[in-house]
């Protein structure tokens, strides 16, 4: 397993070679989203039971032809969990500019003739009131549920730490 750095390295060099990162078929890595949706006092995270993985993560997945990168992670929160009234979290300023980039180790997929690869998830922030009814995707998603916070240190480590320094809007 390589470490965090290795796996940001290979991301720099497959964009020097003009690796077609948005293509899910495109080795050793390729490009997923994801939407890290906060409460507006940021005490509570937006979390999916996720069917194949089998543990709670942030909404995402593979980027799909979208505007922008955060349109993608948007569409995949909406896709998997129906929350509402969701925006772009203010410390984006209105760019595209990733909050984190988690680069990890996916196993392949032999069924599909896919071999062992790197996601690099580009990591978004998001707003959105848990008051609203959520409604989970059930095709890809067992539940969908407003956590503690603290409940992201075990699954994006980099951005909880990070997110410690974000203020609230």
């Amino acid at each position: 397993m390589a470490t965090p750095l290795e796996h940001l390295s290979l991301l720099r060099w497959q964009i020097a070679e003009g690796h077609a990162l948005d293509s899910r078929d495109t080795f050793p890595g390729h490009v997923t989203t994801s939407a890290i949706v906060l409460s507006p006092d940021h005490a509570r995270i937006l979390l999916i039971d996720h069917v194949v993985i089998g543990r709670w993560l942030q909404p995402g997945g593979h980027w799909e032809d979208a505007a922008t990168f955060h349109d993608s992670a948007a569409r995949e929160a909406l896709e998997e969990t129906g929350v509402q009234g969701l925006r772009l979290h203010p410390w984006h300023q209105g760019t595209d500019l990733p909050f984190t980039i988690d680069s990890h180790d996916v196993p392949g997929k032999p069924a599909r003739a896919e071999p062992a690869h790197i996601h690099h998830d580009l990591q978004y922030l998001f707003i959105a009131d848990p008051a609203f009814p959520l409604v989970a995707q059930v095709e890809e998603v067992h539940a969908a549920a407003w956590k503690p916070i603290d409940e992201l240190a075990g699954i994006a480590p980099t951005a909880f730490a990070r997110l410690q320094t974000v203020p609230l809007p």
